[in-house]
């Protein structure tokens, strides 16, 4: 995600370039120098470092949004290239960061899941694993790949499809996802349309 953010124009990230990716480089290092392998800690504090890193990736690709919107709006980006480029970069860093979300929060996250921490007693996502586990390995958990794989079909489809939010938080979080990514596929598929029919 940081990659994607640096590979931006620097008019669609807010400060200088290099300062925001910067910025979630630190705390990333510091969150893997605190606990590698995050499977024996069992500090709050390394949570909320992990989801800190989260919401400020978030945070800035959501300005990145708002930025990219406000060059549209105003008539910029007469190359097709560079739009298509900077808003696939958003649209994937908001896939990974809603990835990361329900993988860091569904069933009291991934040290929840797997009983070093207490966990959750309600899931925010209901997968079809839960409601067949016959079709599931004995003792199956939702691990970063199906988080993930949520997250990139809620982007694509703006609805649920593999698994179905079930607390507040979960529908808010899918909720929201969508319509970021309703956003900047629609927006930017429009002025894509008429920047490449304009140059053919």
């Amino acid at each position: 995600m940081i990659v994607a953010q640096l590979l931006l124009p620097g008019s669609l990230l807010p400060g200088p370039q290099w300062l925001l990716p910067a910025v979630e480089g630190v705390l990333l290092v510091g969150l893997i120098a605190a606990d590698p392998n995050r499977l024996t800690a069992e500090s709050r504090d390394l949570r909320l470092l992990a989801l800190a890193v989260i919401a400020v990736v978030g945070l800035v690709n959501a300005a990145s949004l708002v930025l990219l919107v406000h060059t549209l709006v105003d008539g910029g980006f007469s190359d097709g290239a560079t739009l298509l480029g900077s808003a696939a970069a958003v649209w994937l860093t908001n896939v990974v960061v809603f990835g990361l979300l329900y993988w860091e929060l569904d069933r009291g996250g991934p040290l929840g899941r797997v009983g070093a921490r207490p966990s959750s007693p309600y899931a925010d996502l209901q997968f079809p694993q839960d409601s067949a586990p016959e079709c599931a390995p004995p003792g199956w958990r939702p691990d970063l790949v199906d988080y993930l794989f949520v997250s990139l079909t809620s982007s694509t489809a703006f609805s649920p499809t593999d698994a179905m939010p079930l607390s507040r938080r979960g529908k808010l979080l899918m909720g929201s996802q969508a319509l970021l990514s309703l956003l900047t596929v629609g927006l930017v598929a429009a002025r894509a349309v008429n920047v490449l029919s304009g140059t053919s």
